[in-house]
């Protein structure tokens, strides 16, 4: 801790450093060992003031101001979808399909794998306007437009970084190297969850392998681990090494876990380090979940009619058995779930273009997604459910010269939508240039959507902060503005 500054509470940002305290680093004269005792003293009551986070880091909290979700479901779709083949149509980048993009539109850039002169690319899909409201979404993702009228769409996202993983952490965590929390750490230290059984924040997997950038893209960085992503196996036992050894019965297992705890309790009344505090959570959580994640994961209460109408197998591991899955741990009180799917990197060879490829990406996705915001809506949790659809970057109005049609990475402008929450649906945010290049109206960032996710949850972006050498640390970095126009 920076002994030249107030310390505060990461929550609450209430000032820690007592008048008497201040009197003391007087007394002594500034000296080091004053400055080491008085850092020692700020830190033992920052860990020791918010009394339930020492017992149970994952203890619901208060949030800054009245939230109006509740719990979050984001949908990551790994690798860039086009925004140009599904959401942001552009009639006159059709009509210039085959010219060298102007000069002014990429001087200074840098591409991934393209050339600055690199003709310009028109889509070959159809547009229509869907619901009430009217929303333009392509032919594509049919099951997206029945839901236009929940929805947000976002044509002017904005991002920093053109690679795969440290675009994927950009999006995810705010920084684009490893080590920084992830947005789903964030919300769970902030916030805590409602589930007893079940950890804060879980991550579900599909696609032919698993996103660039690993682990850390759903990693607590610097925050204790107990508020990491954790990731569940499509199988009836969801969690690695989580099952009982053999000769182990329930008893046994209890009472070592007792005993442990009772260890791990006395160490943390002596040292006060919030690490043990997690691994006494860790090894509770870890006894009610052998029962809690199997059930979970069963199916066999789902009707039929549920079960089609996300297109899920429930003995087949797919996004759509994710999406159901996704429904079933907000129920249960899980704060942050997280679904990755890959394969979006459509540059143009053989499995990975905009032809066939393409729509087998969105037939595994579009109908369950839109299923899930369904869902919600009908059980009555979206309002206060925050649904985010959406991938690391887009792709450039310009084509790539290989053997089929594909785009190279985009990271001036790209398509999400989001839904629930406290969202305003049936709307689209922003405009781009003719040629679907740059944002020519309400251009956002990535840390003005993190920035906007945090406040429809209740937290300041600003005051949801963390000390960590010396510094303090938030999602949002040194950006990040709420988009007023999302919220209803």
């Amino acid at each position: 801790m920076n002994p030249d500054k107030t310390a505060r509470d990461a929550r609450s940002n209430r000032p820690l450093l007592h008048s008497t305290r201040r009197q003391f680093f007087a007394d002594a004269g500034f000296s080091i060992g004053g400055m080491g005792l008085m850092s020692l003293l700020a830190d033992n009551q920052l860990r020791a003031d918010d009394a339930a986070v020492a017992t149970d880091p994952l203890a619901v909290r208060p949030t800054h101001f009245p939230a109006r979700a509740k719990r979050v479901i984001y949908l990551f779709m790994a690798g860039g979808p086009s925004q140009l083949e599904l959401f942001d149509y552009k009639p006159e980048l059709k009509r210039m399909s085959g010219d060298v993009i102007p000069e002014s539109y990429v001087a200074n850039k840098r591409f991934a794998f393209l050339k600055k002169d690199a003709k310009l690319l028109g889509t070959k899909r159809d547009f229509r306007k869907w619901g009430e409201s009217g929303v333009e979404m392509s032919e594509l993702v049919p099951g997206f437009g029945s839901i236009a009228d929940e929805v947000a769409v976002i044509r002017t996202m904005k991002t920093a970084v053109f690679n795969h993983g440290p675009a994927k952490l950009y999006s995810n965590t705010g920084f684009q190297r490893f080590g920084r929390p992830a947005m789903g750490a964030w919300v769970t230290y902030g916030i805590g969850s409602e589930s007893r059984n079940l950890p804060g924040y879980v991550v579900l997997q599909s696609g032919p392998r698993g996103p660039r950038g690993g682990t850390p893209l759903w990693g607590n960085g610097f925050l204790p681990s107990t508020y990491q992503g954790v990731p569940f196996l499509n199988t009836a036992s969801p969690i690695l090494n989580l099952a009982s050894p053999d000769g182990v019965d329930a008893a046994r297992q209890q009472d070592f876990v007792n005993t442990v705890n009772d260890l791990n309790r006395a160490r943390l009344k002596q040292v006060q380090d919030p690490e043990i505090a997690t691994r006494i959570a860790t090894y509770e959580m870890a006894y009610r979940m052998q029962s809690s994640a199997p059930e979970l994961m069963d199916m066999s209460d789902e009707p039929q009619t549920t079960l089609d109408m996300y297109r899920a197998d429930p003995g087949k591991p797919s996004f759509a058995r994710n999406c159901l899955l996704a429904r079933r741990l907000v129920q249960k009180g899980v704060r942050f779930v997280q679904l990755y799917h890959t394969d979006w990197d459509h540059h143009g060879n053989p499995g990975t273009n905009l032809g066939k490829p393409l729509e087998d990406r969105c037939q595994e996705v579009d109908q369950p997604a839109a299923a899930l915001v369904k869902d919600l809506k009908r059980l009555g949790m979206l309002d206060d459910t925050l649904v985010i659809w959406g991938g690391e970057f887009g792709r450039t109005p310009q084509g790539e010269p290989r053997d089929l049609i594909g785009r190279d990475h985009h990271i001036e402008s790209y398509a999400i939508w989001m839904a629930g929450g406290g969202v305003k649906g049936g709307q689209m945010i922003g405009r781009t240039d003719d040629l679907g290049y740059y944002a020519v109206e309400d251009e956002v960032p990535v840390h003005d959507l993190q920035a906007t996710v945090l406040h429809l949850l209740g937290l300041d972006h600003l005051k949801l902060t963390y000390r960590f050498q010396a510094r303090d640390y938030r999602l949002t970095d040194i950006g990040g503005e709420v988009v007023n126009k999302l919220i209803a």
